[in-house]
């Protein structure tokens, strides 16, 4: 036979383990292959320098003991299948099989042992197979090795088809299938597998056993198991290790249960970086972003993804200044922003619609020679798209090299919010000639286009697309569906579609209470409410915001209590800003007063809608000094805060109080709106200042025309025609106001 067949033969482990012909092979001709050519040309996929390297003195040493006898060769063998296992290289792990052929080693259980986990490792399941079944007296290690293969391929039914096959098991084999279970997500099995070995085997449990187990709580996370666990652990005397700290704090936050998590946190001697990220999310999510960011500036050590992760926190939890502030504080200690970084603060800067800072953070981006991938280049574009620049938005979504869901939609969102539905459309069927798939977002986001009876239809046709592609049970798209058909006007489909969606959530549920309460059907919101199986802060503030706002504020406050007393759920701002309405419209201070106390006992007091609220509540009831103080103490005042306490003055009669109010926020750069000018000139109108007055009204019809002028009529049509007879009479003089109406 030529010798270049046999060379192209050893590449192939079917021939190599049934033809008995191979065993002929000429070392040198193996070697020719293996060792003087480049490592590199014969592997699948890249190897690194470290792994080129050890491969390449694993077979030098197996080069130099070809003289030795078997015996003394296996650990030259074992380095070597070692080697190829780490650089997963398939050609080189069949070259290796056959050499231990021809050197009549091939039936050291020792590395049969290895060549199953070998083969697992460089993707040949069928030869790892072949290799275990060839075992004429399998070891414990063959069966483990077997069971972690079958696992690496997903194939869990057959690991425990092999797992019950064995007559003998040690902790590796309850532990390897244990592991599969935990790493696949399917912590039923985990814990009825670790429920078997306490009670069938007379092995304990050890950390590696712990550590699966706590996985499983990351799928089911059931607090009275994970403190008898802890228990377990305690009687076994792991508790102290830092591997079980670690997932028991992991475990506690994901049970939800922060207090526990911060007991063991405490007794840890030295905690890592990924406990204390651990610790820094379950904060923001179980207490509060300020909770989080304390304990972030107490880290000890803090790596690149703690800093990831309290920034996105912020980000995420609407405090864009202090995600900056905290991003240009990591960038002066030294740490250098990635992809992951940047896409939060960017996603900070769109939710402030700050386009300025959104601009400086892309010029750093471009400075420091980062990839703008489609990851990073989708957060740019939902930044220009939400802060109105579309046409920049365009641009670098049109100069991305790859384009995924998630920028398509960010594009069409962009589109959607300001209107320009035609472009959005476009852009839409442009997605769907092209091979991206379409995602329940994109659908959602599209559905918004439909809000009134004139796109009833185009709702249809997209409901119907949906049916197609089989999305209309995903519950973004069928909460998006119920809303587009109730803002058309089809309320009777959208409780029909509200009926049929399989599992709904807790969005389902507040997007029909939103949509009867906004048609003033409060009764039927409310029986929606009652139905719920589960209620979230969320939903608890709609039902709150729509008694409120239908003047039913008694019943409003009574939610409230029953809130605090059936749930175990914060309220947050929204929920406070609410109440301080229903104690405004009832004019009750000692209601008022009550509720101010729980603001500060829950630390939101600072928080600026929170302070607005408060600011009108005490104007309501007639307590203006206090308003004021309250106004001076805010920090961040935004155009809320002044049209609260103009608003505060004009009601009780302080017209010149109103306006230098007004005139002090015009000095700080605050833009005005309708409100602010119906609140002063309302204080115009009580005080009697008529000269103020029609200044006020003039300046106001002067600079913001037609579009200003039709929303303050619409908003408050009494004050508005005062203001426009008093300044038509006054400007010319022969008309009266029976001509002017």
């Amino acid at each position: 036979m030529p010798k270049w067949v046999i060379i192209h033969f050893t590449v192939f482990p079917c021939f190599i383990l049934r033809s008995p012909k191979l065993a002929l092979l000429s070392r040198d001709c193996f070697f020719s292959r293996t060792i003087s050519r480049p490592i590199s040309f014969l592997c699948e996929k890249p190897v690194h320098d470290t792994e080129r390297r050890l491969l390449k003195q694993a077979m030098d040493s197996l080069y130099s003991s070809d003289k030795r006898i078997c015996t003394d060769k296996s650990e030259a063998y074992s380095f070597a299948i070692k080697a190829c296992g780490e650089a997963k290289v398939s050609v080189q792990a069949s070259q290796l099989h056959a050499h231990l052929i021809t050197d009549g080693c091939c039936s050291s259980i020792f590395l049969q042992n290895h060549l199953i986990s070998l083969y697992g490792k460089c993707g040949l399941f069928s030869e790892s197979r072949q290799v275990f079944d060839e075992i004429q007296s399998k070891n414990v290690f063959s069966w483990n090795t077997m069971i972690a293969v079958y696992s690496s391929f997903s194939r869990l039914g057959e690991a425990s088809q092999l797992f019950d096959e064995m007559g003998e098991r040690d902790s590796v084999s309850w532990n390897t299938l244990m592991a599969a279970y935990a790493q696949h997500n399917q912590g039923v099995e985990t814990l009825k597998l670790f429920a078997q070995m306490l009670q069938f085997s007379s092995l304990g449990p050890d950390k590696f056993t712990f550590a699966s187990v706590m996985k499983a709580f990351g799928c089911y996370p059931l607090l009275g198991f994970g403190q008898q666990i802890h228990s377990l652990l305690v009687k076994l005397d792991y508790e102290r290790l830092p591997l079980v700290q670690t997932l028991l704090v992991d475990m506690y936050v994901k049970c939800d249960e922060i207090e526990s998590a911060k007991l063991v946190f405490n007794d840890m001697l030295d905690p890592d970086a990924f406990t204390s990220n651990t610790m820094i999310l379950g904060c923001s999510r179980l207490w509060s972003v300020e909770h989080a960011l304390e304990f972030f500036y107490r880290m000890n050590q803090r790596d690149l993804i703690s800093w990831n992760t309290m920034i996105s926190i912020l980000s995420q939890h609407g405090k864009g200044v202090e995600c900056l502030v905290l991003l240009e504080e990591m960038v002066r200690q030294g740490w250098m922003p990635n992809g992951i970084t940047y896409a939060s603060a960017l996603s900070a800067c769109a939710g402030m619609l700050d386009l300025e800072w959104g601009k400086h953070l892309h010029a750093r981006i471009l400075r420091s020679g980062l990839e703008i991938d489609v990851f990073t280049g989708s957060s740019l574009i939902d930044m220009y798209a939400k802060c109105g620049s579309l046409e920049a938005a365009k641009q670098l979504f049109d100069r991305l090299l790859e384009q995924n869901a998630v920028s398509w939609t960010s594009m069409i969102g962009g589109f959607a919010r300001f209107g320009k539905v035609e472009e959005a459309l476009a852009l839409f069927k442009e997605m769907l000639e092209i091979p991206v798939s379409v995602d329940q977002f994109t659908l959602a986001t599209i559905l918004g286009l439909c809000s009134s009876q004139g796109s009833l239809s185009l709702g249809n046709c997209i409901h119907s697309f949906t049916i197609k592609i089989g999305y209309d049970s995903s519950i973004p798209v069928a909460n998006a569906l119920v809303t587009m058909y109730s803002k058309c006007g089809s309320l009777q489909n959208a409780s029909l579609l509200f009926q049929t969606i399989p599992s709904r959530d807790i969005i389902s549920w507040t997007t029909m209470i939103t949509v009867y309460s906004q048609m003033g059907d409060v009764e039927k919101a409310y029986g929606f409410f009652e139905k719920m199986p589960e209620r979230s802060t969320v939903t608890w503030n709609s039902m709150l915001a729509s008694f409120v706002q239908h003047d039913y504020c008694e019943e409003g406050l009574k939610l409230f209590i029953r809130m605090k007393r059936e749930g175990d759920l914060k309220p947050d701002w929204i929920t406070f800003a609410s109440l301080f309405s229903a104690c405004a419209n009832l004019a009750s201070l000692k209601l008022g007063s009550q509720v101010f106390s729980q603001t500060i006992k829950v630390g939101l007091d600072s928080h600026v809608s929170v302070a607005n609220g408060l600011v009108t509540m005490y104007s309501k009831c007639g307590r203006v000094l206090e308003a004021h103080t309250i106004f001076n103490c805010i920090y961040n005042k935004d155009l809320v805060s002044w049209n609260s306490m103009i608003a505060g003055y004009a009601q009780h009669g302080l017209g010149s109080k109103a306006i230098e109010l007004f005139e002090n926020m015009l000095k700080t750069g605050t833009k005005p709106d309708y409100i602010s000018y119906i609140a002063v000139l309302s204080g115009c109108s009580h005080s009697g200042l008529l000269s103020e007055g029609i200044h006020y009204f003039d300046s106001m019809s002067r600079y913001y025309g037609n579009l200003l002028m039709g929303s303050l009529a619409k908003s408050n049509a009494h004050v508005a025609s005062s203001w426009k007879i008093v300044y038509v009479t006054v400007s010319i003089p022969f008309l009266t106001p029976k001509d002017i109406t």
